[in-house]
């Protein structure tokens, strides 16, 4: 069965990075479109960043676009979202997503906490 598993989340002060981790399983990684997502708390879970299934093309969020960039390794079925210049309103959780037809898949998430 597809499996989603986060990794990477933690407290940094503003200002500064962390790099969070998908790995996947369970699914033929490569053929599949990306997304993260996240959530914070009190507000409705909002798309973070896009990839294709190649990783030619991405996309963002106008919150996060300049300061994060989302990448992936097929040959390890991970999907990576590099998070720089962070600051207190990109606390939330973060999910990885994926999806087939109108089935969507998530892992469980990983918090990350800017503040000083």
């Amino acid at each position: 069965q597809v499996q989603l598993v986060e990794s990477g989340g933690g407290l940094v002060q503003p200002g500064g990075s962390l790099r969070l981790s998908c790995a996947a399983s369970g699914f033929t990684f490569s053929s599949y479109n990306m997304r993260w997502y996240r959530q914070a708390p009190g507000k409705e879970r909002e798309l973070v960043a896009f990839i294709t299934n190649t990783g030619g093309g991405t996309s963002y969020a106008d919150s996060v676009k300049g300061r994060f960039i989302i990448s992936r390794d097929n040959a390890k079925n991970t999907m990576y979202l590099q998070m720089n210049s962070l600051k207190p309103e990109d606390t939330a959780v973060y999910y990885c997503n994926t999806w087939r037809g109108q089935q969507n898949y998530w892992g469980q998430g990983t918090q990350v906490t800017v503040s000083s």
